[in-house]
């Protein structure tokens, strides 16, 4: 059964019912905690200014206690050295004067032995100031955020096939409720090691309930809701998410009382089990026809509509139910077509990934006000979704991926060119950057999943996901090669995107078709420039035509239901 059956034969339901609306809102409502968990550490794992603690124990004069930190070239104090305090407390206990009796450059330095002093004036704790992550255990804290998206691949691996196998709802709520639970346990880690594992496993749920309410949605919504719902709903409600966040690390300072703050929406989603049904273009995938006519029965009634006597009759016969194939990761690299889409994909996700979450992580390295520059980042993806989701109505797939990913890629580029005390024009850069990214993240979701069919669509979904989660990863570590250069992250970042942007023009192109069911149903990528491609969603099949026969003999009003791309 092919998908126009499908929108044919599920169309007595229209497009804007009590059911639709009902799934539109609760599945864009499960994304929102998606934001707090993915950006939480801009806060949590923020490094405040410090410097090396002088023990009041030691008993020294203030003259002595002021000059006992050493100042670094930018005449600040410096944050893993101080001057030897057993000497210091010699001069001080013989009544010695620093600058005046003692040339205090010349004493001897030692590391920070004691511990540091950090700066309150932001927060009250985080992870870094709680576990001393500085100095020489810096690379703790970046660390920390890369287990995060080892997690999150993870949990991509997993998630996809489960979906496909079991079901995209029980997915869904699996995964919300691993990262729900775990979240809240990670409010009480005793060490930065138990931290980081229990945040490896908030990860692992963390994408795969969004991808599956994603795939959820794309699934049962009509086409004419799709794209709505895929570029701008769900997005717009992870991006409330991000700005929600700023709001509540404003008020609470202190990092387990903001993860308890986030931790706590995600109960609320347990009654949503009644409310949200499980995908009918799966289940009939999967030859579970009964359970899918029951759904649509059940939403009909919620529309006030009559739904048929038989809603899919050639389904009607179990012959099939026993022979159902099932499908794996190693389907998406089978046959040459299909993976050459899977490593164009996977390259497009990886580099809008890395440049998005290295955006949204850097706020707080930006000038200004940290909580007002995270607010400001999450602010800028409202219109920025608004262009995606009208650019995604409009465009070819294939110019709307192009056009965001180099606008993104190209300002970032200029940066490096701005002089040092133009920081405001540093940021409205950046902020132009994340807008570009972040309407080419919200293009690439629907993007893929029209290109692939229902019964790999979560799996390549998740392929995908894992895909940029790896680039994900090493986000932290090309924020940390700034302190070697500072414009070098958005140089590679903007490199890649742009990069990444003209080889999206290679995908092929799904503007109008629908969403395929099977592989067979599956475009080609097309190499050569002058070729024409039928997709007739009755034969399955992309049947090439030399481009001389295509205008000889325009198709009849008989053959309105194919849809027809000139690859140029």
């Amino acid at each position: 059964m092919n998908s126009p059956d499908y929108d044919g034969r599920t169309a007595f339901l229209g497009d804007w019912g009590p059911f639709q609306r009902t799934v539109f809102i609760l599945l864009c409502l499960s994304t929102t905690p998606n934001a707090f968990t993915g950006l939480s550490m801009v806060f949590m794992g923020d490094t405040p200014a410090h410097h090396c603690l002088i023990p009041a124990a030691l008993n020294i004069t203030d003259e002595w206690r002021n000059v006992s930190i050493p100042l670094d070239e930018d005449s600040r104090l410096t944050k893993c050295s101080r001057h030897r305090v057993d000497i210091v407390k010699n001069y001080s206990d013989r009544g010695l004067l620093p600058w005046v009796d003692v040339n205090v450059s010349s004493i001897p330095r030692e590391a920070c032995v004691d511990g540091w002093e950090y700066d309150k004036e932001t927060y009250i704790s985080t992870i870094v100031t709680e576990w001393d992550l500085v100095c020489s255990d810096d690379w703790r804290a970046p660390l920390t955020t890369s287990l995060f998206f080892c997690g999150v691949l993870t949990g991509s691996v997993i998630s996809g096939q489960m979906s496909d196998r079991f079901g995209r709802k029980i997915v869904l709520f699996v995964t919300m409720g691993i990262q729900t639970v775990f979240t809240f346990i990670q409010v009480f880690s005793p060490s930065w090691l138990i931290f980081c594992l229990l945040f490896f496993i908030v990860g692992m749920g963390q994408i795969s309930n969004y991808v599956a309410a994603f795939v959820l949605g794309m699934e049962i919504l009509s086409p004419s809701i799709r794209d709505l719902y895929s570029t701008l709903g769900v997005c717009l409600f992870f991006s409330i998410g991000c700005m929600m966040l700023p709001l509540a690390a404003y008020f609470l300072r202190d990092w387990r009382m903001l993860l308890m703050a986030l931790t706590i929406p995600g109960f609320f989603y347990i009654p949503l089990w009644w409310f949200i049904p499980e995908s009918p273009r799966w289940l009939l995938s999967q030859g579970r026809v009964d359970e899918a006519e029951a759904i649509l029965r059940k939403a009909a009634k919620m529309n006030g509509v009559k739904a048929p006597d038989v809603i899919f009759p050639r389904l009607q016969s179990r012959e099939n139910a026993g022979r159902l194939q099932t499908y794996s990761f190693c389907d998406l690299v089978k046959s040459s077509n299909i993976r050459c889409i899977t490593v164009l994909l996977c390259l497009i996700w990886s580099t809008v990934s890395i440049g998005y979450s290295a955006l949204s992580l850097n706020t707080s390295n930006l000038h200004g006000n940290i909580y007002l520059n995270c607010l400001l980042s999450a602010v800028v993806e409202v219109p920025a979704l608004i262009m995606a989701w009208l650019m995604f109505r409009h465009w070819p797939r294939r110019l709307c991926l192009s056009s965001t990913m180099s606008l993104g890629g190209l300002v970032l580029l200029f940066i490096h060119l701005i002089p040092q005390h133009m920081s405001s024009v540093t940021i409205s850069l950046v902020m132009l950057g994340k807008f570009g990214l972040s309407a080419a993240f919200a293009i690439v979701y629907p993007a893929t999943a029209e290109l692939y069919p229902t019964i790999l669509r979560n799996t390549a979904l998740g392929t995908c996901t894992m895909a940029s989660r790896v680039s994900s990863i090493s986000a932290p570590y090309i924020l940390y090669s700034g302190g070697y250069y500072k414009s070098l992250p958005y140089i590679l970042i903007g490199s890649l995107n742009v990069l990444s942007g003209l080889l999206s023009l290679l995908l092929p192109e799904s503007l109008g078709l629908p969403l395929p069911e099977t592989i067979d149903h599956m475009q080609t990528v097309v190499w050569s420039k002058r070729r024409h491609f039928t997709y007739s969603p009755t034969n399955s099949k992309c049947e090439e035509e030399h481009e001389s026969e295509h205008l000889s003999s325009p198709p009849s009003e008989s053959t309105s239901a194919q849809v027809q791309f000139d690859w140029e």
